[in-house]
């Protein structure tokens, strides 16, 4: 079979293991079937933008043209750090509209283990999506707050004392400490100013997460259709956004988001 078009980031599910859709052009494809499998990704020296439609050279923050990476709203810089959210005291960044309808819902901030603990925010809507898409192997939640904002301040606040990113090839790996997380949860409730108390959630519980992977690489080695715009290889899992091939290939798949790829098996 083959399929052919515009790459988006692949949809998940939570279930015994991930189940991973990726999007190309009008199609979502099972990707956990190809598991063990060879399968062929070619790159067709194509992108096209994920907001606008429009071919551009380059693919910016995970598939926009320049234009939209400098104008659209759902390419602000809020969304990579929420604590500029302004949306709450009617200030807009593009779209205030667009920005009420994101930052002014319900958000989680989590606890996640990935490569280690580290702490962060997403929309409640995003639970456990959030989660799969970063790696992490256990999540619980620590803050529900009723704005994008306030989450983002918890983050901050806590940032001194816990990482907020994940080291990629560790987590690719499937090397992380053993932790506590209720006990980390109890630990980090103490870390919070006070005014933040009230958000603290009051359930404790560990959601696990089984990636579908049946070889982790030793050491990791990531490729891109920039530099390899055909690669042919055996798929041994997926995680987070990532295919996991023999020899420790890898490839982020939202990182080519716009790319315009056929696969094949």
């Amino acid at each position: 079979m083959q399929f052919t078009g515009q790459l988006r980031k692949m949809h998940t599910q939570l279930g015994t293991e991930v189940e991973y859709a990726l999007p190309i052009g009008e199609d979502l494809v099972n990707m956990n079937q190809f598991i063990g499998k060879e399968i062929t990704l070619t790159y067709q020296n194509r992108i096209e933008c994920v907001k606008c439609g429009r071919t551009t050279v380059k693919s910016f923050n995970q598939g926009f043209c320049y234009p939209c990476f400098r104008d659209a709203p759902e390419a602000a810089d809020w969304i990579i750090h929420p604590e500029r959210s302004q949306a709450h005291l009617g200030i807009e960044d593009r779209d205030l509209e667009f920005e009420k309808s994101v930052q002014l819902k319900p958000h989680i901030v989590y606890l996640s283990l990935t490569s280690g603990i580290k702490v962060g925010v997403t929309r409640d809507t995003q639970i456990p999506t959030r989660w799969i898409d970063q790696g992490a192997v256990k999540a619980i939640v620590l803050a529900v707050t009723p704005n994008r904002y306030l989450a983002g301040m918890i983050e901050v606040s806590l940032k001194d004392h816990m990482a907020d990113k994940t080291n990629w090839r560790k987590m690719l790996m499937n090397v992380f400490p053993e932790v506590d997380l209720i006990e980390r949860k109890e630990f980090t409730k103490t870390l919070l100013d006070k005014e933040y108390h009230e958000y603290i959630d009051k359930v404790d519980e560990i959601v696990d997460i089984n990636f579908p992977v049946t070889d982790y690489p030793v050491k990791v080695k990531s490729i891109g259709f920039d530099k390899v715009p055909e690669y042919t290889g055996t798929l041994k899992g997926i995680k987070g956004q990532y295919l996991l091939f023999e020899n420790g290939i890898v490839l982020n798949i939202r990182k080519h988001g716009g790319y315009i790829v056929s696969l094949s098996d």
